[in-house]
């Protein structure tokens, strides 16, 4: 008898079936059944034990971000103070409105003090920024290297924020005879200088609405 008949012969029969036969059943019914235990299960539950510790990496990765923050949290407000009170101190260099022709003034008398000689000074219109207006001054002004060079540190250590910008210097000679500004021999050399001389302003927040 082929294998074909003895199966159909055990399903049919299955009581006057050979042991083997009966043996062979056991076994797929055992194996098909601990096939479905599997998928059903142990895949699963491996799917979900490998999603589980995707989710504990990423859970101690931010527990340890939010640990480090609250452990420098008392750093971060100590640094936060220095940084507020800082502004406060660059904010009272920045002059109020009733205090700006004074330093224009200031600006002008440290260029009279250094020795130049004032061509055009002609403050320009305010040009409004976020939370401060800046004072733009026009300056045209002759002088030697020196006395240029000691009028731009002297703007530096006013008590208010005063900075130069677009400066442009040429000399007051024939081009025949023009040199370098660096050089020695140009440092007494008289000097014609262009800049933008800018003050600045804090704006009060009812100013900035």
């Amino acid at each position: 008898m082929s294998l074909k008949e003895q199966f159909i012969y055990l399903i049919e029969d299955p009581v006057n079936a050979s042991r083997l036969m009966k043996l062979g059943l056991i076994i797929v019914l055992v194996l098909a059944s601990l096939y479905s235990i599997y998928q059903w299960f142990i895949v699963d539950d491996l799917a979900e034990l490998k999603r589980l510790r995707h989710q504990e990496i990423r859970l101690k990765t931010i527990f340890k971000e939010k640990h480090n923050q609250a452990y420098l949290l008392p750093f971060y407000r100590v640094q936060l103070q220095e940084i507020q009170n800082m502004f406060g101190e660059m904010i009272k260099t920045l002059p109020k409105q009733t205090e700006v022709p004074g330093l224009i003034l200031d600006i002008s008398e440290v260029a009279v003090a250094n020795g130049l000689r004032i061509q055009v000074f002609e403050p320009k219109a305010e040009v409004m920024r976020k939370f401060y207006a800046e004072k733009p001054i026009f300056l045209k002004a002759t002088g030697s290297y020196q006395q240029l060079a000691s009028f731009a540190s002297d703007l530096a250590i006013l008590p208010r924020i005063v900075s130069l910008h677009n400066i442009e210097l040429s000399p007051l000679q024939p081009k025949s005879t023009q040199q370098n500004t660096h050089s020695p021999q140009a440092l007494n050399s008289i000097l014609e200088m262009q800049a933008i001389v800018k003050t600045f302003r804090y704006l009060a927040k009812e100013a900035r609405l």
